[in-house]
């Protein structure tokens, strides 16, 4: 394989992760083929990571991805490539289309598995009068004549088995041992060798022959390992989909705005600030916003939203989103690996990599099994070798060939690209693969109400000038005070008021003498006012500054309800109000219907979150609460024995967030709780709740079937081969049989379309 097309230069800006102090760091994502189990992973990333000058090399086992880190100065991209490639696998920078390798692949296989299929059909009529007859001598019409003759044919016809179809086990067995690894392929190609040669030695020496069992245990290994190949693809369709949604391309404008002439570049190449046109049928090459032009987008891979999205000048834009009609002119704001897009793909494929306890032990000891079982294979030969030598090795053939691993090594990986996939099609990115396990033994769901049950687009309805004894503040001034300290906030309270001051007042409305702005979650924003502190937020938060009660206006109860004060006592009123997700009373009653305790916490005063909480069927509800009484309450239920997914959005949520054993974020919500979220709802549609719900309770349904199945098979197949109740085509067909079974039942994962699926309901 030739490296002349791969550029051993330092990657651009975009793709870097210098961190200043080493400007020869480097980022590349590669693209693995040929990987087949965990030992296979375990292989290239001991072998990589040895090379001098990488210095992180992290592989995705469900994408067939490479994260990798390196020194430019020690060590080239080629080179690595290469080391990987001489362990036997094939791998590509991951911006290179792999579409034309894999179709060779494909063909090659068929190939193999078409010779086998057609020997197997071919050596089964020369083996059939054998069995009938096992013993020619005595009363029977197969002469040793016949006998040998036959013997022969099959032999001619398992030759082309042994040296093509067999080939890629023998390969990577051979690998294996030359790196000092047992993996599953070393019993595969020790069983179908020992077969082979032992078949032939009776041939001339006379005895029973297994070659149909070889040829038959050829077949049907390949037979499963190229469904497997077939549902691999389909299971990770979603992630390999993501995974390319990065485009390549970009056309960057040179002298934005005195010139409209444009130069086509690689996105690596983009920079911060670069104006970008876009015409319609592109990929939206980085995130930024509109300076020219109005479309629509799709945005579907990456928000799950189903229906095109307005842009027009000021709108967000995100990358690998498409660009379906209109030419825009937009301006970059993050590049490369800092896209929204990178982060989601990067947080699938750690997800994808992770896997719940329950598999791990599996995992971890599939090598000492390999060992244990091939030791077992030898002392079994031995000591039958003692019993009836005739049939110590074909027994000890058969111990190696039908607890060969395979089941135990796919009872994973499929189920969780699929369920992981399904999820990503509901919107819901996984960030951490190990909370599908804590998903489906959640028994409570604990929901906060801004921004999570309602839309957290607030409006402000109503702004009320409270009288006070000092004269000291106009309307104008309160307003300007209260611009000033919302515009820094993510919260949904803070954004609205912002946004309707920003539009009320005119002119120049800078403010001095104000300083010293802090958020403190949950309660407010505080500041300094010429030496004097004023607060705005909650009314109990402002009330602490001076002891004086507020008279609230009748017609403003049911209403979110935010104040502006100082030490001398209250400035000004905020009534807002928010509105329900029209999902979201379906998504709680599928939720109920599942079994699940709903919980709504809020920081909302108590006659908001009641009225919220009527609406939606909660009967379990609390307001008024600080991020610290969220956290207790939390804690109160996870004491108790229940296990607790927790919805929230904004900062507030943070700390119940890392508390809750499954956390979900919403995708508008604000950074730290997405950064400690299990699960980020990108399509912010509560609706696919359920739907994740179920996802993940079949999924770890289908991975304690299968491997309980690999399991309860081992434990009857090793001790019937031990006894010499299993002839070696038995064991050929059991364990190939054992492999199609865990693959084609991780697929159901795929096929099964529960009706909290559908949100046709609430349209």
């Amino acid at each position: 394989m030739s490296f002349d097309h791969l550029d051993s230069k330092p990657l651009a800006a975009g793709n870097s992760q210098a961190t200043g102090a080493d400007e020869y760091e480097q980022y590349e994502k590669l693209t693995i083929a040929g990987m087949r189990c965990a030992a296979c992973v375990q292989l290239i990333a001991f072998r990589v990571n040895q090379l001098p000058g990488v210095f992180a090399f992290e592989i995705n086992s469900a994408t067939h991805t490479a994260n990798l880190r390196w020194d430019t100065q020690k060590i080239s991209l080629p080179k690595i490539i290469t080391a990987i490639v001489d362990l036997g696998y094939a791998a590509f920078p991951a911006h290179q289309s792999l579409d034309e390798y894999e179709r060779k692949e494909k063909k090659m296989a068929l190939w193999r598995l078409f010779i086998a299929a057609f020997a197997m059909m071919q050596v089964m009529m020369y083996a059939f009068p054998a069995y009938l007859v096992p013993v020619p001598q005595v009363d029977g019409d197969l002469t040793p004549d016949l006998d040998r003759l036959l013997k022969l044919a099959s032999l001619l016809i398992t030759i082309p088995v042994i040296c093509f179809s067999s080939l890629p086990f023998f390969r990577s067995a051979l690998r294996d041992i030359r790196n000092r690894h047992i993996g599953m392929d070393v019993p595969v190609s020790l069983g179908i060798l020992l077969t082979f040669f032992a078949s032939i030695w009776a041939t001339f020496k006379g005895g029973a022959v297994y070659y149909d069992s070889a040829i038959m245990f050829v077949c049907l290994l390949l037979a499963a390992r190229f469904i497997e190949a077939q549902v691999q693809a389909k299971t990770t369709a979603a992630l390999r989909v993501l995974t390319r949604l990065t485009p390549m391309l970009a056309n960057r404008m040179l002298a934005y705005p005195d010139s409209r002439l444009s130069e086509s570049v690689e996105v690596q190449h983009l920079q911060v600030g670069d104006f970008l046109l876009v015409a319609a049928g592109e990929q939206i090459p980085a995130d930024g916003s509109v300076v020219v032009g109005e479309s629509e987008c799709d945005e579907a891979l990456m928000t799950g939203e189903s229906h095109p999205v307005p842009k027009q000048v000021g709108s967000a834009v995100i990358a690998g989103a498409i660009n379906l009609n209109g030419v825009l002119v937009m301006q970059a704001e993050q590049v490369g690996s800092n896209t929204q897009l990178s982060s989601l793909v990067g947080m699938m494929e750690r997800a994808a990599t992770e896997k719940p306890p329950l598999v791990l032990l599996a995992d971890q000891h599939a090598s000492t099994f390999l060992i244990v079982i091939m030791s077992v294979a030898l002392l079994a030969g031995l000591v039958w070798w003692q019993i009836d030598a005739g049939r110590a090795l074909w027994i000890a053939v058969s111990i190696i060939v039908v607890t060969c691993p395979c089941a135990l090594s796919l009872a994973t990986p499929g189920v969780m690209s699929a369920a992981i996939g399904e999820m990503a099609k509901q919107g819901v990115l996984v960030a951490k693969g190990a909370a599908i396990e804590r998903l489906a033994a959640v028994t409570h769901f604990v929901l906060d109400k801004t921004g999570t049950l309602t839309y957290g687009r607030l409006r402000l309805i109503e702004s009320i000038l409270l009288p006070r004894d000092a004269d000291d503040f106009s309307a104008a001034k309160a307003d300007s005070v209260s611009l000033a300290l919302a515009a820094g906030s993510m919260h949904p309270v803070s954004k609205a008021i912002a946004d309707a001051l920003t539009a009320k007042l005119t002119g120049n409305s800078t403010l001095a003498g104000l300083d010293q702005i802090k958020e403190v979650a949950g309660a407010g924003i505080e500041a300094s006012l010429n030496g004097k502190i004023v607060r705005l937020g909650r009314l109990e938060f402002v009330q602490q500054l001076h002891g004086k009660s507020c008279a609230i206006p009748s017609h403003l109860t049911g209403k979110t309800l935010t104040a502006l004060g100082d030490q001398d006592g209250w400035i000004s009123l905020f009534a807002l109000e928010d509105v329900l997700r029209e999902d979201a009373i379906f998504a709680l009653q599928q939720l109920q219907k599942q079994g699940m305790q709903i919980l709504l916490l809020s920081g909302d005063r108590n006659d908001v979150v009641k009225n919220i909480a009527y609406q939606c069927g909660i009967a379990d509800y609390q307001g008024e609460l600080s991020p610290g009484d969220k956290y207790d309450a939390v804690k109160r239920l996870q004491l108790s024995g229940a296990v607790v997914a927790m919805v929230g959005d904004g900062m507030n949520d943070g700390p119940v967030l890392a508390l809750a054993d499954v956390s979900i974020a919403m995708g508008q919500g604000a950074p730290i709780a997405q950064t400690r979220s299990d699960l980020l709802l990108m399509s912010n549609r509560l609706a696919a709740l359920p739907a994740v719900l179920a996802n993940a309770r079949m999924a770890l349904k289908l991975i304690r079937q299968n491997l309980g199945w690999a399991i309860v098979y081992n434990v009857i197949a090793i001790p019937a081969a031990v006894l010499g109740l299993l002839e070696p085509w038995h064991a050929a067909l059991g364990m190939s049989l054992s492999s199609l079974l865990v693959v084609l039942n991780g697929l159901r994962l795929l096929l099964a379309n529960p009706d909290v699926n559908s949100c046709s309901e609430i349209n």
